[in-house]
């Protein structure tokens, strides 16, 4: 029997409090009081989207109040068992107890990393745009690369991906692309992987098969909902449209659908390509601007913004904040924290938690 096992309930119980506690369960039941008066107005949907959204947090609500009775019942079953096991020595009681001691510690770490989202967009959804730097091909294939990471991660966390926009590379790859990330916290956890990302392999596209090394760019930003009021001057956008490139048929090649808006002010350009019609593109593109003003806005009343933003510092050599290793051995490595993992083909297909985990602390 591991002797943190009695502690590490305790641990979880305190957690567990309703005053004060990790899980904040007094708070939860009074914010839920609130959400369930206003689901009860008459007059809620006479505004169909606000109706959405009160239900839409009332149900995150509830999921977190479910959460937090499961992870409750568990530790009663834990002690019960801690007891039992005490008492007997049975070897597999003990193995039960460490194995639900093991997992009651993971959701308390999962639990008190949320308490550092607490930004005020963390729990909304995000935008992420990545874009290939130096490296040539490698890099095109680079940026291709790690938006499959990121997919991969999103499916695990059982996140919706959207792709927004994307430019293919001239012989692999991407040269820019951007998606919305639509799930609990996608924002509070996407944030942290921000920077120049740097990729040193052995490359495909060389015959000598000589090592390479290629950048990409990761900017994220908040998926702003319309309770967020950012105001853009009409006549402070120049919008252009073209025709669609890459997959999605004939109909890409006949029509000038998509949509590039330049905000002047601040040299911010966005585009859209992805739906059919150059009115939705048009309305992508805003949104997608919105969260990039505003974005942008934050970081100047920073002051960081120079230092901060993927998209100011120079894709390549010295700026990276972490590196991916696959050539002469697997490792990849976060300059920011010193975390790393020597599993490289892991991360790359969606093992982020722990980058992402050591980022926040960090920041914190």
């Amino acid at each position: 029997m591991p002797p943190c096992s009695r502690s590490a309930c305790a641990r979880f119980a305190r957690a567990s409090k309703s005053s004060g506690g990790v899980f904040d369960e007094a708070g939860l039941k009074e914010r839920l009081a609130l959400l369930d008066q206003e689901a009860a107005k008459p007059e809620l949907w006479n505004d169909r989207e606000h109706a959405g959204q009160v239900l839409r947090d009332k149900r995150a609500v509830e999921r977190e109040m479910e959460w937090i009775a499961a992870r409750a019942q568990a530790v009663e079953d834990a002690e019960v068992l801690l007891e039992l096991s005490l008492e007997e020595a049975d070897a597999e009681v003990q193995a039960e107890v460490a194995r639900k001691i093991s997992r009651l510690e993971e959701d308390l770490a999962e639990a008190e990393l949320r308490r550092l989202l607490g930004g005020p967009h963390d729990a909304g959804n995000a935008i992420l745009s990545i874009n290939a730097g130096a490296g040539g091909t490698d890099a095109a294939d680079w940026a291709q690369m790690l938006f499959r990471m990121y997919e991969r991660w999103a499916e695990a966390r059982e996140m919706q991906v959207k792709i927004l926009d994307f430019q293919e590379g001239d012989e692999a790859g991407i040269r820019s692309l951007t998606a919305t990330f639509s799930g609990e916290f996608a924002y509070g956890y996407l944030k942290t992987e921000e920077g120049v990302h740097r990729l040193v392999r052995i490359s495909p596209f060389d015959s000598q098969k000589r090592r390479h090394t290629a950048f990409a760019s990761v900017s994220v930003f908040p998926d702003l909902d319309d309770s967020i009021e950012v105001e853009v001057d009409e006549n402070d956008l120049r919008i252009d449209t073209y025709r669609a490139g890459g997959a999605g048929g004939q109909h890409v090649n006949k029509t000038d659908s998509a949509v590039r808006i330049t905000h002047e002010p601040t040299g911010i350009v966005v585009q859209c390509q992805n739906e059919r019609s150059q009115h939705k593109n048009k309305a992508q593109a805003m949104k997608v601007l919105r969260a990039r003003i505003y974005e942008h806005a934050r970081r100047e009343q920073e002051a960081k913004l120079a230092a901060i933003s993927a998209e100011k510092a120079e894709i390549g050599f010295g700026s990276q904040i972490r590196s991916y290793t696959l050539h002469p051995a697997q490792r990849v490595k976060d300059h920011r924290t010193g975390y790393e993992m020597g599993n490289a083909q892991a991360v790359l297909d969606g093992a982020l938690d722990g980058f992402i985990r050591a980022t926040l602390l960090w920041k914190a």
